[in-house]
């Protein structure tokens, strides 16, 4: 299935569908002004990355493979323990370091709504390295139309 963002124009698609025909790391499937969606792949025995966004609550849900989320206040922090598999979704708070570590034998596919956006519009990344690159080089900023807070803190990342 191809999955093309349009930016802030009206947009329809089957989004399980997608998901689970979705190879790369991180693809930016739609881009909004306000809110972003993002299918990802992640390879057995990996992770989405631990993170924190603390002006961005976040939704996921898995749509093939299985995890296990751990959430909590600090990177060394994570009381918050849950597994999770096909169908279930995931809440992420602002401020709340996270991460989802495959813990299936296929590759785990979700989707990811973020708000506001955090993504390039269209931005298409094979692995993690590849990502965290892009994010490192600045070639991974929201797009012009995208409504942004007031200068907060940054995203954190372990």
């Amino acid at each position: 299935m191809d999955v093309t963002d349009n930016g802030p124009e009206p947009n329809a698609f089957d989004i399980e569908q997608a998901t689970k025909a979705n190879d790369a790391y991180r693809r930016v499937a739609w881009s909004g002004k306000y809110l972003q969606v993002t299918l990802m792949s992640i390879p057995v025995g990996e992770s989405i990355g631990l993170e924190a966004h603390p002006d961005t609550d976040q939704f996921l849900r898995l749509d093939a493979g299985r995890g296990r989320v751990k959430m909590g206040p600090a990177e060394d922090d994570l009381p918050f323990q849950q597994d999770v598999s096909d169908g279930w979704s995931v809440q992420v708070p602002a401020g709340t370091w996270h991460d989802i570590v495959n813990t299936g034998d296929e590759p785990m596919r979700l989707y990811a709504i973020y708000a506001p956006v955090h993504h390039a519009a269209g931005q298409v990344q094979q692995t993690a390295d590849e990502a965290e690159r892009d994010e490192q080089s600045g070639d991974d900023e929201p797009p012009a139309w995208a409504v942004e807070p007031d200068e907060g803190e940054p995203d954190r990342h372990a």
